[in-house]
């Protein structure tokens, strides 16, 4: 029975690998430390924005998948085919820009993992303390021999493990910490806190959320999963899990941290802030597991990012996507060795997050008004052409790109 119950699990995962996929890639530190912050600083009062932000990314992951599956190729091939005179250069455009703002990220994540993993062997040695940067090297040790070995349906395999063991890791740290459930559900009343930095938070809960790359690479993994026009509904399903666990995630973090810490009037700029805050509430326990589940939404996150490059370089000049070809390989292991960035420059890892997911919010306005084109165009999309309603949420994701990318520049200026 148990065997049953295993195999039919493994099997409905197996219909649902790009929406994990992007699970993994879209909830990692910088979503952690921003909905904890939220939570912790004005309560569940913001819920609003990450619902809103939720939304508009199941339309626009609909939207991408669908042109996907009726023209039988990716995005950015797409752009650069379909749209006449400014494709081209709007598809490199958009390829340099996610690229740049992926390994800015990769900086903050392995700086952050390399921090949390040096707390740990701290706290279980009782002070002793290794260097990040010799925690960092062993890291990109082991990603490396990963990547040389690896193949797409690996990487998924390894993914929806970390996904699952993340969301375990939350839900066991939500119900260890005993989060005052009334004063989450009284700051469910949305609003918009009239206090510095509220704004910027704001664009940054929904620049990690509704991120311009999850649409793009969304494209990719639908291809790669081998999908055709006869898996629609599949992946209008898939769009719908992968959006609805974002949600829940995001949620769970938010409510911990507005459950305990707001309550209590503390505050969290930096990811040890949290682990450190955490260990006396829930206990040493619950620290060690709030450390294992950032640390699996990180590794989740830098599996995709180290594909971007190769990925949307293949997208763009129309090369098989082989994760052991050479250039795959180089631009791979290139871009892991990004992740020392932070040993020579002096930044906190969180700053770096932060400042990349500003970055990746000035690109959602560029994919979503390529997307509003393409799903309009009858010559390609034919009888699949985007409905009233499809292109009324569009619209809307476009309004909501202009409006965070211009609180995204506001926050960076000032």
């Amino acid at each position: 029975m148990n065997n049953k119950f295993v195999k039919k699990l493994l099997l409905a995962l197996g219909t649902v690998g790009p929406g994990l996929f992007l699970i993994a890639y879209n909830i990692g530190t910088g979503s952690i430390i921003t909905m904890a912050k939220a939570g912790a600083d004005y309560g569940m009062s913001l819920f609003w924005a990450l619902v809103l932000s939720v939304i508009f990314t199941y339309v626009l992951m609909v939207a991408y998948g669908q042109v996907t599956l009726v023209s039988g190729s990716t995005a950015l091939k797409n752009i650069k085919t379909h749209i006449p005179r400014v494709g081209k250069a709007l598809a490199i455009y958009i390829m340099i820009a996610m690229i740049i703002g992926e390994l800015l990220a990769l900086m903050g994540i392995m700086g952050i993992v390399a921090d949390l993993l040096q707390e740990a062997i701290r706290m279980l040695t009782n002070g002793a303390m290794v260097s990040t940067m010799v925690i960092t090297c062993i890291l990109i040790f082991l990603l490396i021999l990963l990547l040389w070995h690896g193949r797409y349906q690996i990487f998924e395999k390894i993914l929806t493990v970390l996904v699952l063991f993340m969301a375990f890791c939350f839900l066991y740290v939500f119900f260890a910490v005993k989060p005052d459930f009334g004063e989450i559900l009284n700051g469910m009343i949305p609003s918009i806190p009239n206090e510095p930095g509220a704004l910027g938070l704001i664009a940054a809960m929904a620049g990690t959320t509704c991120s311009a790359a999850v649409f793009i690479v969304r494209s990719i993994v639908v291809s790669e999963k081998g999908w055709d026009i006869g898996n629609l509904k599949t992946e209008k399903r898939d769009a719908f899990v992968s959006a609805f666990m974002m949600l829940f995630l995001s949620a769970v973090i938010m409510a911990v941290a507005a459950g305990t810490l707001h309550v209590m009037g503390l505050h969290v700029t930096d990811t040890l802030d949290l682990i450190q805050l955490f260990e006396p509430i829930g206990g040493k326990v619950a620290a060690f597991i709030l450390i294992a589940g950032i640390t699996g939404a990180a590794l989740s996150t830098i599996f995709p990012i180290v594909l971007i490059a190769p990925w949307l370089i293949a997208d763009y000049t129309s090369r098989p996507r082989d994760i052991k070809s050479p250039m795959f390989r180089i631009l791979g292991i290139a871009g892991l060795f990004f992740g020392l960035g932070l040993q020579f420059i002096d930044e906190r890892p969180p700053a770096m997050m932060i400042f990349s997911q500003a970055f990746q919010a000035l690109i959602l306005p560029a994919v979503t008004i390529p997307i509003l084109y393409l799903i309009n165009k009858r010559s390609l999309m034919n009888e699949y052409q985007a409905s009233t309603k499809m292109n009324f949420g569009i619209v809307g994701v476009l309004l909501f790109g202009l409006l965070t990318s211009y609180l995204a520049i506001v926050e960076l200026i000032y």
